[in-house]
C-alpha cells in the first residue's frame, strides 16, 4: 500500500477508537525498513504530529542512526535477566504519554520472560487498542503461515514469528523493495552487518537465488494484502458468500501444525473468520492420551489462537457428526482436514464414515479441502 502524506496524521485523534497500524515489510535485514520508519517519523514531527520513538534498532548503521538525532525517544524499560541488564519496549510509559504516533521496530521480537506479553506484536496491539497509531516493521520470513516456505528457501526455520492476523488488522502494509544486486552491494559496503560477518552472510543467506525467492514472497504478500483489503472493504456488500473455515485437527502434532498453518493462510487470503476443531473421542480421553500428545495439543491450541482462530473442543464418539454439528452451528463454508495416513485398502473400508461426511457437506453447500 502507498504511504500516506504526513498531513493525514494531523486529524484530531479519537481515543475512543483504536489506533491505526502501519507495517513495513522487507525481504530481509538491510533493505531499509527502519530507515524508512525514521524518515516518516521526521516528516510527521515536522508537520506538528506528536510522534515518539518507542523502540528502534539501528544495528549501528550510520545513516539510520543519524536519523534519530532530534527525534523524541521513549526511555526503554530496563530488566535484569540471568544477571544481565536488558532493555525492552516500555508499553506502560507509552500509554501514559499518549503520543499520536509511536514507532516500534522488530515486530517479531520475543519479550524477556516475566513481561506482560510474550511477544512484541502483542505489545503493539495493546498500544493500538489504546487509540495510539503504530508504525512498525517486520521481515517476510517472520510471517507465521509462510514459515515453511521460507525454511525451504533458506534452510533455516525462523523461531520468532508473527501471526497473519496482524497483517489483516493493519491499515497499511508497505513493501520495502530492493533488487538482489542492490542488497548485496549494501552488504559488501558494510551497511547491513559488521565487516567480520559479511563473507559468511554472502555464502549463506545473501545468495542471489535466495534473495530473489524471498523478494517474490514479500511482493506477493503485500500485493495479496492490498487485493484482499479492496475485496473486503470495497466489494464486501456485493459478496454473496462470506467464507468461514474450519480446521479439523487431531492429537498428531506435526499434521495438526500443518493444517493450522495452511488454514490460517486461506483465512488470511479471504480475510475471513476461522475455527480449529478438536474432537476428543473416548480413545483420546485424558486418562488414555499420552502426556506428550496433550502438550502438543495445548501448543497447537495456543498457536491457532495466536493466528486468529477460535478453538473449539468437543467430546464425541463420532468425528463426522461432531464436524457437521460444528459446521452448522458456526455456519462454516469450508472444512480443512489432513490427508489420511491410511493405505488404499483401509480407506475403502472406512468409506462409509467418509461418504457420510461428504454427503452432509454437499447437502449443506460446504466445501472440503484435503491438505497434502
Amino acid at each position: 500500500m502507498e504511504n500516506k502524506p504526513a498531513d493525514e496524521w494531523l486529524e484530531t485523534p479519537d481515543r475512543e477508537k483504536k489506533g491505526r497500524l502501519k507495517i513495513y515489510i522487507g525481504m530481509s535485514a538491510g533493505v531499509g525498513k527502519t530507515y524508512r520508519m525514521l524518515q516518516e517519523a521526521r516528516r510527521l514531527m515536522d508537520a506538528g504530529v506528536n510522534v515518539k520513538i518507542g523502540y528502534v534498532e539501528t544495528h549501528n548503521r550510520k545513516e539510520t542512526h543519524a536519523l534519530l538525532d532530534g527525534l523524541p525517544l521513549v526511555p526503554r524499560r530496563e530488566v535484569f535477566y540471568k544477571g544481565k541488564r536488558l532493555e525492552e519496549l516500555d508499553v506502560q510509559r507509552i500509554l501514559l504519554l499518549q503520543p499520536s504516533v509511536v514507532i516500534v521496530d522488530e515486530l517479531a521480537h520475543t519479550n524477556i520472560p516475566g513481561s506482560k506479553n510474550e511477544k512484541r506484536w502483542q505489545d503493539v496491539l495493546d498500544i493500538v487498542d489504546a487509540g495510539i497509531d503504530v508504525i512498525t516493521a517486520v521481515n517476510i520470513q517472520h510471517i507465521e503461515s509462510i514459515n515453511q516456505e521460507v525454511k525451504k528457501i533458506t534452510g533455516v526455520e525462523v523461531q520468532e514469528r508473527v501471526p497473519d492476523k496482524i497483517l489483516q488488522l493493519s491499515n497499511e502494509v508497505v513493501n520495502i523493495d530492493l533488487t538482489a544486486d542492490e542488497l548485496i552491494t549494501r552488504l559488501k559496503e558494510g551497511k547491513i552487518y559488521d565487516s567480520t560477518k559479511v563473507q559468511q552472510a554472502l555464502q549463506n543467506f545473501f545468495l542471489p537465488e535466495k534473495i530473489l525467492q524471498l523478494r517474490e514472497l514479500a511482493l506477493k504478500e503485500v500485493a495479496g494484502q492490498v487485493e484482499r483489503k479492496v475485496d473486503h472493504e470495497v466489494t464486501r456488500d456485493k459478496l454473496l458468500r462470506h467464507e468461514k473455515f474450519l480446521a479439523c485437527i487431531s492429537s498428531n502434532a506435526e499434521t495438526s501444525q500443518h493444517i493450522i498453518r495452511k488454514t490460517a493462510r486461506l483465512a488470511s487470503y479471504y480475510n475471513s473468520n476461522w475455527y480449529v476443531l478438536y474432537v476428543q473421542t473416548p480413545k483420546e480421553s485424558l486418562d488414555r492420551i499420552p502426556l506428550a500428545a496433550q502438550r502438543h495439543l495445548s501448543n497447537n491450541f495456543k498457536a491457532a489462537t495466536e493466528a486468529g482462530a477460535e478453538v473449539i473442543q468437543v467430546k464425541h464418539t463420532n468425528i463426522a457428526e461432531a464436524i457437521m454439528q460444528t459446521c452448522i452451528e458456526k455456519e462454516i463454508t469450508t472444512v480443512c482436514i489432513g490427508k489420511p495416513h491410511l493405505s488404499l485398502f483401509q480407506v475403502i473400508l472406512s468409506t462409509s464414515v467418509f461418504n457420510r461426511l461428504l454427503k452432509e457437506l454437499s447437502v449443506n453447500d460446504i466445501d472440503l479441502i484435503i491438505l497434502s
